[in-house]
């Protein structure tokens, strides 16, 4: 695999005191994010000015917005997605079971509402301690008007998730299987001709991102870096990230921001107790595109 990276590129610390943040999106100006272990969705302003958009008991992930503005967002203990009405209310959208085997993940809500939704699969903090063992799962389409259905089968961790400009494309991280794997999309919202977009050596990518080029940016679990990846596995770029990095976003007023989440770990235990996680932050060269 050709890799043509600049290795001086480095992120900078722009935010501190995170558990373990997950889900960042620009939306109206601001970058969002969830945070698991603080039970809240936060966003922040280009300046570092941070306000809280949502209190959410069952840890928030995946974030997105309805046609009319709503914020999404998976609750995930509870499995469900949950929908922020007018007056700041949290209320039910959408079950993810039977299909999600374990806590909710991250999400991509397209352009008229309907939700793609990832889940573990498994118990990731048990596998952690060896009483547990990898399974794959499904993604979970949610309808706008909140109806479940099963998107596809057989992903393995299905993470980060991107939708092409035109949304014909939606693309998968399966953090487990160390691969891209993208699907065509059809006007009703299923899923057909299932494909490997990237093998992705050495890295588990969990948060991803578009941009203009049609490359994705992606969150390498395994590593304190942020990778470009063309279509078939090629690095174009890498931004290294002060710690581990679990999510990305392309954001700013040209969207040419790179936004990491990083932390330490991934492990519960340690990413509840401590407030080590950041978001950092590095220009790059192409701006971001699709969804989310």
């Amino acid at each position: 695999m050709t890799e043509t990276v600049d290795d001086d590129r480095r992120s900078e610390v722009f935010l501190e005191g995170l558990h373990f943040g997950e889900g960042p999106r620009w939306h109206d100006g601001r970058l969002w994010y969830s945070d698991f272990f603080d039970h809240a969705v936060y966003s922040v302003d280009e300046l570092g000015g941070r306000q809280l958009e949502a209190e959410v008991s069952g840890r928030p992930s995946g974030l997105g917005w309805l046609p009319d503005g709503r914020l999404l967002v998976v609750s995930m203990v509870d499995r469900q997605v949950l929908r922020r009405e007018p007056d700041g209310s949290l209320v039910h959208h959408a079950s993810l079971e039977p299909w999600a085997t374990f806590h909710g993940n991250d999400m991509v809500v397209d352009d008229v509402g309907r939700a793609y939704v990832g889940n573990f699969g498994f118990d990731l903090y048990a596998f952690y301690g060896g009483k547990a063992s990898p399974c794959t799962t499904s993604l979970v389409r949610i309808d706008p008007d909140g109806t479940a259905s099963e998107a596809a089968p057989d992903l393995s961790f299905p993470n980060g998730t991107v939708l092409f400009p035109d949304g014909r494309t939606l693309v998968v991280a399966e953090s487990l299987a160390l691969r891209l794997t993208a699907f065509t999309v059809h006007d009703d919202g299923t899923l057909t001709d299932r494909r490997e977009w990237a093998a992705l050596d050495g890295c588990a990518p969990d948060g991803i991102c578009l941009d203009a080029d049609g490359a994705i940016w992606v969150a390498n679990a395994l590593g304190p870096e942020c990778r470009r990846v063309a279509e078939g596995g090629e690095v174009l770029d890498r931004v290294a990230t002060s710690q581990l990095c679990f999510a990305c976003m392309l954001g700013g007023a040209d969207r040419r921001t790179l936004y990491c989440i990083t932390g330490p770990t991934s492990e519960e235990g340690p990413a509840a107790a401590e407030r080590n996680g950041r978001i950092e932050r590095c220009r790059v060269d192409v701006p971001g595109d699709g969804r989310p």
